[in-house]
């Protein structure tokens, strides 16, 4: 059967994040609107694998995902299908024939997350779902130095949700970019892999540490404590967005 590749491209903020649910749960997520769409289209039923199963409120420029078919329709009319479809708050960019072996996520190289901060006295009301509003203002230069501490691999258990359990918490940082425009600040953070949560929490000891809230060298001692409760906040989902998914 054949194998197909969609870069989508979703607003997260009406979703209760991209995986399905039980049922019983009764909560509309971006998998399930998206295969439903594709068993109207293809008559068939889809299960679609994706690279970064982000969480409510998360969105996204560039997700990955694939899914096999039977269906011999030509991919423009799926994708133009799929677009008619689905809500506006989701676009599917791209669609390709991909090899049998290709899988979303553990095909995967590295993700590319931007966390995006509004930092000033007042909020904004059309950035509001895409933006975390800071009024305290933030050492930048403090924040870029500390965040040096994350690159290479470690283990970040000290990043993880305090719930969750991650077989495997070594991950790779490969790169850590903070930069500012306005009022805007951006963090983009690339790894081999995420833990869950991980970027928030992240994000939120970065935050606390511009604010003044941990001192100078805080983040190389938090991340080898291994503990999640030496780390600073979490921070909200709707700064967060998936930019891009390298292979």
């Amino acid at each position: 059967m054949p194998n197909l590749k969609l870069q989508i491209e979703y607003d997260g903020t009406a979703y209760a994040g991209w995986q399905k649910q039980h049922p019983r749960k009764k909560q509309n997520t971006l998998q399930d609107v998206i295969e439903r769409a594709l068993r109207q289209i293809l008559n068939e039923r889809i299960r679609v694998t994706v690279a970064g199963r982000t969480d409510a409120g998360v969105h996204a420029l560039a997700q990955v995902a694939n899914f096999h078919t039977r269906s011999s329709i030509p991919l423009k009319k799926i994708q133009q299908g799929l677009n008619s479809l689905l809500p506006q708050d989701i676009a599917v960019k791209r669609i390709e024939k991909v090899g049998p072996d290709f899988h979303s996520r553990f095909s995967a190289k590295s993700k590319v997350y931007r966390y995006t901060i509004l930092n000033r006295p007042h909020r904004e009301a059309l950035s509001r779902h895409f933006v975390c509003h800071c009024r305290f203002p933030l050492d930048l230069r403090l924040m870029r130095k500390e965040s040096k501490a994350l690159l290479g691999r470690h283990d970040f258990t000290s990043f993880a949700a305090s719930a969750a359990k991650e077989r495997n918490p070594l991950k790779e940082v490969k790169r850590v970019r903070l930069s500012a425009r306005g009022d805007y600040i951006n963090i983009e953070i690339e790894a081999d892999g995420f833990l869950y949560n991980m970027v928030r929490n992240i994000v939120g000891t970065l935050i606390d540490i511009g604010r003044g809230r941990f001192p100078a060298g805080s983040m190389k001692k938090i991340l080898e404590s291994r503990d999640r409760k030496s780390a600073g906040t979490t921070a909200p989902a709707r700064g967060l967005c998936l930019v891009k998914v390298k292979y």
